[in-house]
């Protein structure tokens, strides 16, 4: 299983995803079973495109998602072929759309992939965290954490509706 922490560290919010890679990395939990990789590949999509050949089972991506809702907000999604359409790949960037839909014209298969996304309260120039996103991080480290603990058993159809037991709004907590 890969666990890919996606975004520019340069831009707010953007830093979501590495944030939460780096703190499940050095989370004091209980340790990840074996053959679960952690990455921050920040913008580097084709670095992510690459890896994936490898031939993963499972993947997570972890990202800043504009899902609508309040700053903060986690979104749990399993993503298959059918939700990518098409994108245009940039080897010197991250679309984490593009680099899945275009996956296939590099000799791999899409895993069975999730995402762990949080709303941002903006993605402008600077470095850090908003408040709202901040606060979301140990919510998403525990969501990461509770797919890697279900990806084994969860051999169902892939769906791009939220997974309700692990999408909460900033302001409760993730439900069980």
């Amino acid at each position: 299983m890969l666990v890919a922490g996606i975004g520019n560290l340069f831009l707010g919010d953007d830093g979501f995803g590495p944030e939460v890679v780096r703190r499940l990395a050095a989370d004091p939990g209980p340790p990840l079973p074996p053959g679960v990789r952690i990455v921050d590949y920040g913008i580097r999509g084709m670095h992510l495109a690459y890896d994936l050949l490898d031939g993963y089972d499972a993947l997570v991506l972890v990202d800043a998602y504009p899902g609508g809702g309040p700053p903060g907000e986690l979104t749990v999604l399993r993503i298959g072929p059918d939700d990518l359409g098409t994108g245009e790949f940039d080897a010197h960037g991250m679309n984490p759309v593009a680099v899945l839909a275009n996956l296939h014209q590099l000799g791999g298969t899409l895993p069975l992939t999730h995402l762990v996304g949080c709303t941002p309260a903006g993605v402008d120039e600077g470095i850090g965290l908003g408040e709202a996103v901040a606060a979301a991080v140990p919510r998403a480290v525990s969501a990461v954490r509770e797919l890697i603990r279900r990806l084994p058993a969860a051999g169902a159809a892939p769906s791009s509706e939220p997974d309700p037991a692990l999408t909460s709004a900033p302001d409760r907590p993730r439900r069980s």
